[in-house]
């Protein structure tokens, strides 16, 4: 039985992944914060199959001793400060987690489980204001925020590990990807919460922003840049890409995208209308919520992946959307229900 290890497990990506390896037999192991693992309402707080390595990515000795005790096969290292727009905020948090947390774990490898396949999660992000069409894997980089640089050095790092060391690690420098399971402070998830609550009638909706404001109030979205363009494709086909670089010959760096590209209009147009809604009525455009420096319009040239890998997406935009959508709406009819 193939043994896998997943930094990152609590995360949408880290949930896919692990029901996509325990379907093929493996064994699996999370590497999880204690308070994440048993957190009321977790999805693996009863998942079957996982088993808890207890630690933090932050924390040197928690990456030596998950990777000494898995002796995995193949390690998924999905862990990050996963948002973009709050790594202005968390600089340092996010160059640790991120950057310093990657090399970590390379090093923990390099001494203890030096068999061991690594995937490493890059991150379109690492474009920032690229020229050019289409990105590729030899498109430079040009990171805007410090969530994109973190990542730059990891993705840099990783390359330098597998040169020097002789080490199997492939990095997936993955566009944007989402899902039903994805957090409500992702823009993403918001725009399909508001749809759900636009449907519901809801004009103060229960759950509040990073400001402790409800994400929607008076019945109003608040957004920032709507012209805002982007790759988006769903997390369970991504997951899927991971493993098969893992099953390659050799390590290499594959982009992983779709190929096609949104706006945050078309994505609000989408969620909306999927409840009969009209998301002109709901959706405001705030200048507030303008990141500092916004990346440019990164869009995926996959033919690698698709040349090497044989992977391509299953899932539409149109059907990514809906599934987020109806999602909501079913979690906020609950406590409704309820009452």
């Amino acid at each position: 039985m193939k043994k896998a290890l997943i930094t990152g497990v609590t995360g949408q990506d880290g949930l896919f992944l692990a029901e996509l390896l325990l379907a093929k037999g493996y064994r699996v192991f999370g590497l999880v914060r204690r308070e994440s693992w048993y957190r009321k309402g977790s999805p693996l707080a009863s998942a079957s199959g996982i088993e808890p390595l207890f630690g933090d990515m932050s924390e040197g000795v928690d990456i030596a001793s998950a990777v000494y005790e898995s002796q995995a096969d193949e390690i998924y290292n999905l862990a990050s400060q996963s948002r973009p727009g709050e790594s202005w905020a968390r600089a340092p948090e996010t160059l640790v987690v991120n950057g310093l947390g990657a090399v970590r774990l390379f090093e923990a490898v390099r001494h203890h489980c030096p068999q061991a396949r690594v995937y490493h999660a890059s991150s379109s992000e690492m474009y920032g204001k690229a020229c050019g069409a289409r990105q590729d894997e030899s498109t430079p980089f040009d990171p805007v925020n410090p969530y994109a640089a973190a990542k730059v050095y990891a993705h840099q790092m990783a390359r330098i590990y597998r040169e020097s060391y002789g080490l199997f690690i492939a990095s997936g420098v993955l566009f944007n990807h989402e899902s039903e399971r994805r957090p409500l402070h992702f823009l993403t998830q918001k725009i399909a919460y508001g749809a759900a609550c636009a449907s519901l009638g809801i004009l103060d909706s229960p759950a509040t922003n990073e400001m402790g404001r409800p994400i929607v109030e008076r019945g109003k979205l608040a957004l920032g840049n709507l012209d805002v363009a982007r790759d988006w494709g769903y997390a369970g086909d991504f997951v899927r890409a991971m493993w098969q670089m893992l099953q390659q010959d050799k390590p290499d760096e594959y982009v992983i995208g779709t190929g096609k590209l949104h706006t945050l209009r078309e994505l609000c147009e989408l969620a909306y209308g999927s409840v009969g809604q009209d998301w002109k009525q709901h959706v405001i455009s705030d200048p507030g919520l303008v990141r500092p420096a916004e990346s440019g319009q990164v869009l995926a040239n996959p033919a690698k992946a698709r040349a090497q890998l044989d992977w391509r997406p299953t899932v539409t935009f149109e059907e990514m959307v809906r599934r987020m959508v109806d999602a909501q709406v079913a979690a906020l009819r609950v406590p409704r229900e309820i009452q």
